[in-house]
């Protein structure tokens, strides 16, 4: 069999074509690209999360490293069946919600955002994630390494 260049071109367009509509070039399960600039893009329909502390009503997945992103990180989290957790930021956060409805309940005020909308909660931040219903929603955190 004869493989020629054209082939092997064609071959290798189809992968790169592929690796970018389906799972990135990360190797992380989703579409995302990584630039030699350092510019990153994600698609986030593409992101499949992980159960929370064992929890199927609380999944998330981060996004980024902290070798591709040591300064911030980011990642998307899911809220269903009207799920809710407590929680103390050691970071600031900003969430922007891409589906549903997210609330932040502090000191017994809530704090609502919808489609498009975006909370910041500021560090030592003692709060309830909570949903009515359903949310999916970007988180960026500051500093990436916060742990």
């Amino acid at each position: 069999m004869n493989v020629s260049e054209e082939l092997i071109r064609t071959i290798v367009e189809q992968v790169i074509k592929e690796t970018a509509q389906g799972g990135g070039s990360c190797g992380c399960g989703f579409a995302k690209v990584v630039d030699p600039s350092g510019i990153i893009g994600i698609k986030t329909s593409t992101v499949k999360m992980d159960p929370f502390e064992g929890r199927n009503d609380v999944r998330l997945k981060d996004v980024t490293t902290l070798e591709e992103a040591p300064r911030m990180g980011c990642g998307v989290m899911e809220l269903s069946d009207g799920a809710s957790f407590e929680w103390t930021l050691t970071y600031d956060e900003y969430d922007i919600v891409l589906e549903g409805h997210l609330e932040i309940e502090i000191d017994g005020r809530v704090v609502k955002g919808g489609v498009g909308d975006i909370i910041y909660i500021p560090k030592g931040s003692h709060i309830h994630f909570q949903t009515p219903d359903y949310t999916k929603y970007v988180y960026t955190v500051y500093p990436a390494d916060w742990q």
